[in-house]
C-alpha cells in the first residue's frame, strides 16, 4: 500500500551508528524523497552551501528520488523556526529565482518548491498564483503541489481553491501532499498536519487528478498520530481516486516516478 515516504532531510543528514544503519533499511526497501524545513530560500541570509553539499552526498548515499522545499523562509540572522511568506514582489521573485537555481546546480538536478500556507501578504504587489507561477518559471524547478494549502489559503484569503488549482502548471508537478488542519474561526484555518483530511481537501485532490492527472501524493501527519491502521485508511483513500483517474494496472508505475529526476 505504501509507494514512497517522505523525510526531513535535516533530521536523518548527521545521524550515525545504528540509527543510520535502520534508516538504510527502510532506503533500500521503498522510494523516499526529502522535503527540507532549513533551506530559507526566501531569506536573506546566505545559502547555507554546506548544508547543501551534506544534502547532496545524503541523497546520493541514499538514494533519494528527489528534493522539496518550501516557498517560504525561515531565517534572518538565525533559525526563525517558522516558515515566513515572502513578499509576493517582481524583486522577490528574481531573488528566489537565483537562489533555487543555485541548489539546483550544487545538487546537479532540479528541486521542487512548495505552496505554502501564510497568514500575511506583506508589500504584495502581485497574486500569490502569478508570484508561484513566476518563480517556478524563472528558476526552472518544479512544484510539490500542497492541496491542502491551497484549501487553507484559499480559505484566510477569500479566493476560490479550484481556479487557483487550474492556474497551476500541470508539466512541473513532482508529487503533491495532502493534509489536515485546524479551523480556528469561520475564516482563520491554520495548517497543522495534525488533523484527519476534511471532505473539502479530498474533493480539491480528486479535481488536482482530474486536471493534471495522477501523480504522487504523500500524506501528512506530524503530530496527533493516530494508529497505523487509520493512517493507512487514508493512505488507501488516496490510492482510490487515483484508481478512479488511472487504470489500476498503471498505478505503481505512476507512483515510481518522481519527476525531478526525469527533468
Amino acid at each position: 500500500m505504501i509507494e514512497f515516504m517522505e523525510v526531513a532531510p535535516e533530521n536523518w543528514i548527521n545521524v550515525g551508528g545504528q540509527r543510520a544503519r535502520d534508516f538504510e533499511y527502510f532506503t533500500e526497501r521503498f522510494p523516499f524523497v526529502c522535503h527540507g524545513l532549513s533551506l530559507s530560500v526566501g531569506g536573506p541570509s546566505p545559502l547555507d552551501h554546506t548544508f547543501i553539499r551534506k544534502l547532496r552526498q545524503f541523497m546520493d548515499r541514499h538514494g533519494i528520488r528527489a528534493y522539496s522545499e518550501h516557498l517560504s523562509y525561515c531565517t534572518d540572522d538565525g533559525h526563525l523556526y517558522d516558515l515566513m511568506p515572502i513578499p509576493f514582489t517582481e524583486e522577490a521573485i528574481h531573488y528566489v529565482a537565483g537562489r533555487i537555481g543555485q541548489v539546483q546546480d550544487m545538487l546537479g538536478q532540479r528541486m521542487a518548491i512548495e505552496n505554502v500556507s501564510y497568514y500575511a501578504a506583506p508589500s504584495a504587489e502581485l497574486s500569490e498564483i502569478d508570484f508561484i507561477n513566476a518563480v517556478i518559471t524563472e528558476a526552472d524547478c518544479d512544484l510539490l503541489l500542497d492541496v491542502n494549502n491551497i484549501y487553507v489559503n484559499s480559505v484566510n484569503h477569500g479566493y476560490d481553491a479550484m481556479e487557483f488549482l487550474r492556474g497551476l502548471p500541470s508539466e512541473r508537478i513532482a508529487y503533491g501532499h495532502i493534509a489536515g488542519h485546524d479551523n480556528e474561526a469561520e475564516d482563520l484555518i491554520v495548517d497543522t498536519h495534525g488533523a484527519s483530511v476534511i471532505p473539502d481537501v479530498w474533493e480539491l485532490l480528486d479535481a488536482a487528478y482530474r486536471f493534471f492527472g495522477v501523480f504522487p501524493t504523500l500524506l501528512e501527519r506530524d503530530f496527533n498520530i493516530l494508529p497505523v491502521e487509520n493512517l493507512l485508511t487514508e493512505v488507501q483513500k488516496i490510492r482510490n481516486i487515483q484508481n478512479k483517474w488511472c487504470p489500476e494496472h498503471q498505478l505503481h508505475d505512476e507512483q515510481s516516478k518522481v519527476r525531478p529526476l526525469s527533468a
